[in-house]
Formats: structure tokens, C-alpha cells, sequence
């Protein structure tokens, strides 16, 4: 599905749902190179579950018009218009970021507090750094990149082979989407991922769910327990035997934990 924000077409997903205008609402936001296909079961979910889904593409991302945008921050402020043009009535926002979506729900956190009421975080570090070999493949719009981070963000089991749905790959699923990125934007992303600070922030006071994989190697776990620590109201699911893409790798389980929080 399409809307305009900007004068510009936004790609999204409704998770296939027909939820009033008052109900509440829920945003995901993918990471660096991705879009918003990596969120089809909990979108599918909470749709079915009487929420207003919006799996957004962000700007130059899958089905949203670019340019890319080059910090969290110019990120964040674009869901904030987002969220204030398609979810006004709502009753309740809740914003669901992985990776680099988690920065940028952060960002929106903290800088525009009224906005949201919750926040869920999966795969999250702050500040999150992206090594140099990576940037600079990324810059060169190398296929290395993708082979470099696709492969780090797998676990063990998904590098193996093996998946939680049978006859599938999740590594070779995850170079297969990365692979559909246009040029220059997996360096915008990481660049930004790279560039986050939160020292200017105010202190992010909403509910928040962090979920962690104890095999990841992008945001490892100590990463996102030390954003746990830095914020007011926060809670932490760790999973064991997930790498990054934990929302191929263990769906189920990151769904259990999102579904607990937002609907408990």
C-alpha cells in the first residue's frame, strides 16, 4: 500500500487488517538495507488482533521514494510526521524498531515523547558503531557489504542451514532482500547507524521492551542491556541461540515477546 508524506509515496504493509480509527497503533521500523517485508508475521498478528499496522518502508527503502535520509535523527522526525498524519486518532502508539529502526524509534522516543505511549527495541546498541571494512564496502556499493553483514547477523543454526520454516534459508533469504537495495543507500544507512549519539537527548521515560539474541554479533547482548540501563522503564527478553535477524530466526518467540508487552 502507498500514502503521500512530503509531496512523496510511503510504502507500507496494514498487516491486511480494517481497524477503526481509534484503535490503537503500531509502527515498525526495519533496519539498514532492509524494508518492511521483515515484519509480514507480526504485522499479519496485531492486525488480526484489531490494530492500526503500518510496516513502513523508510525513504528510498523498498516501495518509499528516496532519497535515502542520512541520520536517525532527519529519520525519526520524518515517522514523527508519519504518525501525526496517519495515526492522529489512535488511542495508543506503540513504535517497533530492529537495528537501525531501533535508533530511529529511540530518536522519536526521546524527542517527541507525546507522540508514543511504548516502545519495543530488537537488536539495539547505543551508540551502535559499523566497522570500517563494512563502511567502506558499503561506499563502494561492494557486494561484500551484504555478504559481510548478512553473514554476521546470522546464528549459528541459520548459518548452517537450518530454519524454523522448513525448505528455507534464512541466510540466503536475508542476501536475497539486501541484494534488492539501491545503490548508495546501505551506506546511508550504516553511516547513520555509525553517526548515533544520544547525548543530546532527554532521558526516554516510555515502557520499553528490549529483546536480545545471545549470538549477535551486530548489537551483541551486553549492548542491549547497556540501553536497557540508560533508560527509565524498560524490560529485557533474551534469546538464546539468536543471532541479529532475529525476526527470521526465531519468529515465534520475538512475536510472543512483542504480543506479552504491547497486549499485557
Amino acid at each position: 500500500m502507498n500514502i503521500q508524506l512530503d509531496g512523496k509515496n510511503v510504502g507500507f504493509s496494514n498487516g491486511s487488517g480494517h481497524p477503526a480509527e481509534e484503535a490503537p497503533a503500531i509502527f515498525f521500523v526495519h533496519g539498514a538495507g532492509m524494508d518492511h517485508t521483515v515484519w509480514v508475521m507480526p504485522a499479519r498478528y496485531f492486525a488480526r488482533h484489531g490494530y492500526r499496522v503500518m510496516a513502513v518502508d523508510l525513504p528510498g527503502h523498498g516501495k518509499s521514494e528516496g532519497p535515502a535520509l542520512d541520520s536517525v535523527d532527519t529519520m525519526a522526525d520524518w515517522l514523527g510526521r508519519l504518525i501525526e498524519t496517519s495515526a492522529a486518532q489512535a488511542s495508543d502508539v506503540t513504535v517497533i524498531g530492529h537495528s537501525m529502526g531501533s535508533l530511529v524509534c529511540m530518536s522519536l522516543a526521546a524527542r517527541y515523547p507525546a507522540l508514543i505511549d511504548q516502545l519495543v527495541l530488537l537488536g539495539t546498541s547505543a551508540p551502535m558503531p559499523v566497522a570500517d571494512v563494512l563502511l567502506s564496502a558499503a561506499k563502494d556499493n561492494d557486494h561484500a557489504a551484504i555478504d559481510m553483514a548478512n553473514t554476521w547477523s546470522h546464528g549459528q543454526r541459520s548459518q548452517l542451514g537450518a530454519s524454523e520454516n522448513p525448505g528455507t534459508s534464512n541466510l540466503h533469504m536475508g542476501e536475497r532482500l539486501l541484494e534488492r537495495v539501491a545503490d548508495d543507500v546501505y551506506f546511508k544507512d550504516f553511516s547513520a547507524c555509525n553517526g548515533f549519539t544520544t547525548q543530546h537527548y532527554d532521558p526516554i521515560l516510555t515502557p520499553t521492551l528490549i529483546i536480545t539474541g545471545d549470538q549477535d554479533k551486530m548489537t551483541p547482548p551486553k549492548a542491549g542491556m547497556a540501553v536497557a540501563g540508560m533508560l527509565q522503564n524498560s524490560q529485557v527478553t533474551h534469546l538464546r541461540g539468536c543471532g541479529h535477524s532475529m525476526l527470521s530466526e526465531q519468529p515465534n518467540q520475538v512475536l510472543d515477546a512483542m504480543s506479552g508487552f504491547i497486549r499485557g
